[in-house]
C-alpha cells in the first residue's frame, strides 16, 4: 500500500464574473464609447458594471413598473444615477449653482445630498448622462471614482472653523483622494464623456494603474478622517479611517483605523456589520503613503470570487489584527509600526446653526431631511438653497448626516439667509425635534435596484410617530438616532444607529436596537419582519422601560446596550 500522503493542491477559486469585465476592459473602456453614442435607451450587462467607476449606476424607474397598466408595455423605464466624487464635501457658490442647474435641466429637479458628503442625481435618461457629466465636469467637478471598486469619496469633518486639527484634516482629505483616483482611467474618462483625445493604454497594468493593476479593488474602499472630539465621519464604518491625535489643539499624528463596513445579505450569514480596529499610530506625513499602502494590501488580498464578502472588514476580520499589522507591517509598510495611541471617541457633532469662523466670516448648519433637496408644497429647499447661495455667494459643504452648510457669509448677511429662510418656509435646526434631525434614510424605491422596501419615503411619517410616543413620555428631548435602508447593505449606516429599520420586503423591517448616536457600538436585531405599523407602538415598550430604569446621564442606546438583547426582545414584543 502506497504511503505518498502529498495532497494535490487546491483549486483557486473561481473569480467573479465582474472580475472578468474589469480585466478586458482596456482600463474601464468596454463598450461604453459606443454604447454612449448609440440611439438606446439601456447599457449591456457589461457595461452596466463599468459606468460605475465613472461615477453612474443604470436605474429602473420603479414607480413606473409598479403602475404599469396591465395589458401595457412590458419594457422597463430606465434612468441613470449620477454621484459626484466631492472629497470633504466642498462646493463653491458656483459650482453649486451649476449643480442646481443639472438637476432641473436633466434629473429629477432634484439633489441628493448622501451620507457620503457627495451629490446624486436621480432619472437621468441615458441620451442625457453625457451631457450631464460633461456640465459636471464644466464646473470643475469630477464623478470619477464616485461609485465602482475604487476609492471612493473620502470623507472628513466639513466645518469651517478654521481650527489647526480640521484645517489639516481636510488637506489631507483632498491629497488622498488625488493620490488613489484611477490614473489610466481618468484618460479613458476624457475620451468617453469629455470628447478627449484618445489614448492607447500602456502596456502593462502597473504602468497603467500603479496602485490599483489592471482589474482595480475587489470592492469598493471607503475612507475617512475624524477626532475624537467630533465623530461626525462615522469612522468605525470606513475601510480605512484616521482619527487625528491632538495636543493643545494641534494635530500630531493620526490612528490608522482598518476593517469598517455596514453591508450585510440576508441569504448569506458569514456577511455582516463590523466595526473599524485601530492598527497603528502614523505621523501626519505617513498619512497618505498609508492610504496607498492599505490599498495595496486589500488589492492582493480581498475576495474577488464572492463579492458579498469582498470588502476589507472580512480580510481584518477573517485574519484578526495582528496577523493584519505583521502583513501590513512587513509587505506593504516595510518599517516598524507603532501601536496605536488611545483616543476615545466622546462626541458627534452635527454643527446645525449658527457658527463663526476664525476669519470672522460665519457657517449656517441647516438639516435636510433624508438629504433630498427639493421643492414641495410650502417648503421650498432647492429655490431656497439657490436663492440664498445666489444672494449672499457662499459656498456649501455637504455632511456626513446629508445635511448642508452653507459657509463664507459675512456678518452683515446673516440677518439676509434668515429672511430667506423664512421666505421659502425652510425650518432652522433649533425648531425641528431630535428625533427627526437624528435620522437618516437612504433613496431606496423608487430608483435603487437593490431596494426591497421604501425608506427615504417612509421615514419622514414614521418619524413624526416617534416624535409624538417621545413627547408623550416626556422624552422628546433626548437625542436618538433612527436610520432606515431599503436593503440590508446599510448605506445610511443603520446598524451603528440607536434604533436601525432595515427593508425585509414589502412594508416590513428588521429592527434592531442598541447602537450608539456617535458611533462607537453597533446594535443588535430585536425582531425581524415587523410590519411598518408595528414599529413605533413595538418601540414605545421600550422606552417606556428607559425612562423608568435609565441611570443618571445615561442615553438611549446606552441603556438598550445594558439590559441586554433578551430584555429587549421581551420589551420590544410587548404593546
Amino acid at each position: 500500500m502506497s504511503t505518498d500522503t502529498t495532497t494535490a493542491p487546491a483549486t483557486a477559486p473561481k473569480l467573479s464574473p465582474v472580475e472578468g469585465i474589469k480585466e478586458s476592459s482596456q482600463y474601464l473602456r468596454g463598450t461604453l464609447p459606443e454604447e454612449v453614442a448609440a440611439n438606446t435607451d439601456h447599457f449591456s450587462e457589461d457595461a452596466k458594471q463599468l459606468i460605475k467607476f465613472h461615477g453612474s449606476y443604470q436605474q429602473e424607474d420603479r414607480d413606473a413598473r409598479k403602475n404599469r397598466p396591465k395589458g401595457g408595455a412590458t419594457g422597463k423605464a430606465y434612468m441613470m444615477m449620477i454621484r459626484l466624487k466631492l472629497p470633504g464635501g466642498v462646493l463653491s457658490a458656483g459650482q453649486y449653482l451649476a449643480m442646481d442647474d443639472l438637476a432641473g435641466q436633466y434629473a429629477n429637479s432634484t439633489l441628493r445630498f448622501t451620507t457620503r458628503q457627495s451629490i446624486q442625481f436621480h432619472g437621468i435618461l441615458k441620451s442625457n448622462l453625457k451631457a450631464t457629466i460633461a456640465g459636471i465636469n464644466e464646473a470643475l467637478v469630477t464623478t470619477l471614482g464616485g461609485c465602482g471598486d475604487v476609492n471612493r469619496n473620502v470623507m472628513t469633518c466639513p466645518a469651517p472653523t478654521g481650527d489647526p486639527v480640521r484645517t489639516q484634516m481636510s488637506d489631507l482629505c483632498g491629497k488622498i483622494a488625488e493620490h488613489l483616483a484611477p490614473k489610466s482611467g481618468k484618460k479613458s474618462y476624457y475620451e468617453i464623456w469629455l470628447n478627449g483625445e484618445s489614448v492607447t493604454p500602456p502596456d502593462t497594468a502597473e504602468e497603467a494603474e500603479p496602485i490599483y493593476g489592471k482589474v482595480y479593488l475587489p470592492r469598493k474602499f471607503k475612507i475617512g478622517f475624524a477626532m475624537p472630539y467630533d465623530n461626525c465621519t462615522d469612522i468605525h464604518a470606513q475601510c480605512l479611517g484616521f482619527l487625528a491625535i491632538t495636543e493643545n489643539g494641534k494635530p500630531v499624528g493620526y490612528n490608522l483605523m482598518v476593517g469598517g463596513g455596514q453591508g450585510q445579505t440576508n441569504s448569506m450569514p458569514d456577511t455582516y456589520p463590523l466595526l473599524s480596529q485601530s492598527v497603528a499610530y502614523l505621523d501626519p506625513d505617513e498619512v497618505v503613503i498609508a492610504a496607498e499602502a492599505v490599498a495595496k494590501l486589500y488589492r492582493d488580498h480581498g475576495n474577488r470570487a464572492d463579492r458579498k464578502r469582498a470588502r476589507l472588514k472580512y480580510v481584518m476580520h477573517d485574519w484578526g489584527v495582528e496577523k493584519f499589522r505583521a502583513v501590513f507591517a512587513r509587505d506593504y509598510w516595510e518599517k516598524p509600526l507603532r501601536m496605536p495611541k488611545d483616543a476615545p471617541i466622546t462626541e458627534l457633532d452635527l454643527h446645525h446653526g449658527w457658527h463663526p469662523q476664525a476669519d470672522g466670516k460665519w457657517f449656517l448648519g441647516l438639516s435636510v431631511e433624508n438629504g433630498r433637496v427639493k421643492d414641495e408644497g410650502n417648503y421650498r429647499l432647492r429655490s431656497g438653497l439657490r436663492a440664498i447661495v445666489s444672494k449672499v455667494k457662499c459656498s456649501v459643504r455637504l455632511t456626513p448626516q446629508q445635511d448642508a452648510l452653507l459657509c463664507d457669509i459675512d456678518l452683515a448677511n446673516k440677518a439676509t439667509v434668515d429672511s430667506l429662510l423664512n421666505e421659502y418656509g425652510i425650518p432652522r435646526p433649533e425648531n425641528l425635534s431630535l428625533v427627526r434631525k437624528w435620522s437618516m434614510a437612504c433613496p431606496a424605491i423608487p430608483t435603487c435596484g437593490l431596494a426591497i422596501t421604501e425608506s427615504e419615503r417612509s421615514l419622514p411619517g414614521l418619524v413624526d410617530n416617534l416624535h409624538t410616543a417621545l413627547t408623550d413620555l416626556g422624552l422628546d428631548r433626548e437625542p436618538i438616532s433612527v436610520r432606515m435602508t431599503g436593503c440590508p447593505n446599510g448605506c445610511a449606516r443603520p446598524y451603528q444607529s440607536e434604533i436601525g429599520l432595515v427593508g425585509r420586503g414589502g412594508t416590513k423591517y428588521t429592527v434592531y436596537i442598541g447602537g450608539d448616536r456617535i458611533g462607537r457600538r453597533l446594535n443588535a436585531e430585536v425582531e425581524d419582519s415587523v410590519p411598518i405599523d408595528q414599529i413605533v407602538p413595538k418601540l414605545s415598550s421600550v422606552f417606556r422601560a428607559f425612562k423608568d430604569e435609565r441611570t443618571n446621564g445615561e442615553d438611549f442606546g446606552g441603556y438598550c446596550d445594558r439590559i441586554g438583547l433578551e430584555r429587549l426582545k421581551s420589551l420590544f414584543s410587548t404593546k
